[in-house]
C-alpha cells in the first residue's frame, strides 16, 4: 500500500474546498447539491485534492444554515487512493470552507 493512503487515515488533517470561481460557498453548495465534492488536504507534499460522491446515508448537512455561512456540514464518501478503496471523511465549516478530514482504509472492494 502507497504511503499517502496510510498518512491521511492517521489522524484528522488540516481541509478546503478550494473554489474554481471564486464564491467557495455558493460552489460548495452546489457541489454537495450535486452529490460531488473535492476536498484539498493541505498538509501533504503540494496538497492532495480529493473528489468523491456523497453517500447520503452517512453525510449530515442538518447544521448548515448556507444563508448565513453558519454551521458546518459532514461529508463522507469513497474512492480509491492510489488503488487503495478509502472513505472520506471531511467536516467543514460553511463560512471558511474550511475543516478536518481523514480517510478510512477498506476491505478491497467494499464501498469505493
Amino acid at each position: 500500500m502507497s504511503e499517502l493512503p496510510q498518512k491521511l487515515s492517521v489522524g484528522r488533517h488540516k481541509i478546503t474546498y478550494r473554489p474554481k470561481r471564486g464564491d467557495a460557498r455558493g460552489e460548495l453548495k452546489e457541489a454537495v447539491e450535486r452529490g460531488y465534492v473535492h476536498v484539498l488536504f493541505e498538509e501533504t507534499h503540494g496538497g492532495t485534492e480529493l473528489g468523491f460522491g456523497l453517500d447520503g446515508e452517512r453525510s449530515d448537512l442538518s447544521e448548515a444554515n448556507w444563508d448565513s455561512g453558519e454551521g458546518s456540514i459532514h461529508l463522507e464518501g469513497t474512492l480509491k487512493l492510489d488503488g487503495v478503496p478509502v472513505r472520506c471523511v471531511a467536516v467543514l465549516d460553511i463560512g471558511s470552507v474550511r475543516g478536518e478530514g481523514h480517510l478510512e482504509i477498506l476491505e478491497d472492494g467494499a464501498d469505493a
